[in-house]
């Protein structure tokens, strides 16, 4: 008996003597054995438990063996099968190689090309995960790139987060980078050789969103003209992203709340409770809170997905980290095009891109040091490249003089001056947080009692 192998495997087939024989035969070679009559009951310890390998019949009373390969497919399971057959053809070899089986063997199967099929789809399996997991550490685009206080306190909570189920909420402004932090959660998490499934709430129109996150039924609604495995099927024992949840309509709400609440779901036009195992996230710009006070977004979904909490800053909050991100993407586009090769950038380039607005954030820091790179002449971006090339950005500091020196001309005494920049300060603050009384005070380091004070005082209205 072999004392190396420990590898799980599943024996589905509805005659007991030939999976009591196969069973008896691979835990005899030191495999780990266990039993389904049927493709439901197969179903149901797939879902529960997790195998490396499927010897699968195809001929059994109700699910067959095409039907469960058909839904490990659209369930996209990564298991390899073994199809077993007493009737074997040339068609249902086909067929079931098609459906994604890994091999096909007739029923009784000689022993030696049992063991040695059983061990070749291990192996093939072993080199997937070690792909995949080889895939998920090479391209350096997925990192998330800072030093600053702001980013090292995120990568300190995925760090703590990623291995558990718990439901996260990312918030931030539009190019923040609340996808990298998802990816980063799914990546060190214990589902990361699982599907990764994302869904944009706000690209999909209201009327098909259900049918895309459920699923439906064929004959459902017109146009169903066959069954669909919706996204929440799809990312069975895997995670789950739901980006711009905030545009989600209130009727799709209350099914993600009930799939949340009950880990089930039923196809648009079905009846059937399907049981699903998914990690959750979500990700919005919105303030929720504001949403939920003007009856756009559920409380109880809000309090279901808003679990651990993470809020990404904009790039405006965390400068430190500009150079760093402006030469990560330099480098990133050099190892994609060899147009980016020999690039760099002068301190006084990386000094004057840190001084810059950044409403886009990430994202558009990334777009402008891509046409740094293409059109700069020489291997050198300097000062002079950015501010010609980036034509209409203004610095931070620079773009606030004129107004500053209007205000100085004005105001002819310190306490009026100091009142008429202070009532400027807090309306800004309280715009950017949407009139959130408890996140302004937060943000600008002040009680909230102290914020309602000057509120009152100059007459603020929202």
């Amino acid at each position: 008996m072999s004392s190396t192998a420990k590898h799980h495997i599943l024996v589905t087939d509805d005659e007991s003597s030939i999976r009591s024989a196969l069973k008896e035969i691979l835990l005899f070679e030191g495999y780990e054995v266990s039993e389904a009559a049927g493709g439901k009951e197969a179903i149901d310890l797939l879902e529960k438990e997790k195998f490396d390998l499927l010897l699968l019949d195809i001929k059994m009373k109700g699910m067959d063996g095409f039907e469960l390969l058909e839904i490990l497919a659209e369930k996209k399971y990564s298991i390899p099968v073994i199809m077993l057959t007493g009737h074997g053809t040339i068609e249902t070899a086909v067929q079931a190689t098609r459906l994604g089986a890994f091999d096909f063997l007739q029923k009784p199967p000689d022993l030696n090309r049992l063991l040695i099929t059983v061990r070749n789809a291990l192996e093939r399996g072993v080199l997937v995960k070690e792909n995949r997991k080889m895939k998920r550490v090479i391209p350096p685009t997925g990192m998330i790139v800072g030093d600053s206080p702001l980013i090292s306190a995120i990568k300190k909570t995925i760090q703590k987060v990623a291995p558990t189920d718990a439901r996260v909420l990312i918030t931030g402004e539009n190019g923040t980078g609340k996808e990298l932090v998802a990816k980063s959660l799914y990546e060190n998490s214990r589902r990361s050789d699982e599907a990764f499934i994302e869904v944009n709430c706000a690209a999909i129109p209201a009327d098909l969103l259900e049918s895309e996150l459920f699923g439906h039924e064929e004959g459902a609604f017109t146009g169903a003209v066959r069954k669909r495995i919706g996204k929440f099927e799809q990312a069975h024992l895997g995670t789950l992203f739901l980006d711009e949840i905030g545009d989600m309509p209130l009727a799709a709400q209350a099914k993600v709340l009930r799939a949340l609440q009950e880990n089930s779901i039923t196809r648009v036009g079905g009846v059937e409770n399907i049981k699903v195992n998914v990690r959750v996230l979500a990700a919005t710009n919105k303030d929720l809170k504001t949403e939920i006070a003007e009856g756009r977004f559920r409380e109880d979904l809000f309090h279901r997905l808003n679990v651990i909490p993470i809020q990404v800053p904009p790039l405006r909050e965390r400068r430190e980290d500009i150079p760093l991100l402006a030469e990560t993407f330099l480098q990133q586009m050099a190892q994609k095009d060899i147009l980016f090769e020999g690039k760099s950038f002068s301190d006084e380039a990386l000094r004057q891109l840190s001084l810059m607005e950044w409403t886009g954030n990430v994202r558009e820091l990334h777009n402008v040091v891509e046409r740094l790179g293409i059109l700069s002449s020489a291997n050198e971006i300097t000062r002079e490249d950015v501010d010609i090339l980036v034509g209409g950005k203004k610095s931070a500091l620079t773009s606030s003089v004129p107004v500053m020196e209007q205000m100085l001309e004005e105001y002819d005494d310190f306490q009026s001056f100091k009142e008429a920049f202070e009532l400027l300060f807090v309306n800004h603050h309280l715009n950017k947080n949407g009139w959130n009384i408890s996140q302004t005070a937060d943000s600008i380091g002040i009680q909230r009692s102290h914020l309602y004070n000057k509120i009152k005082k100059y007459n603020l209205k929202r």
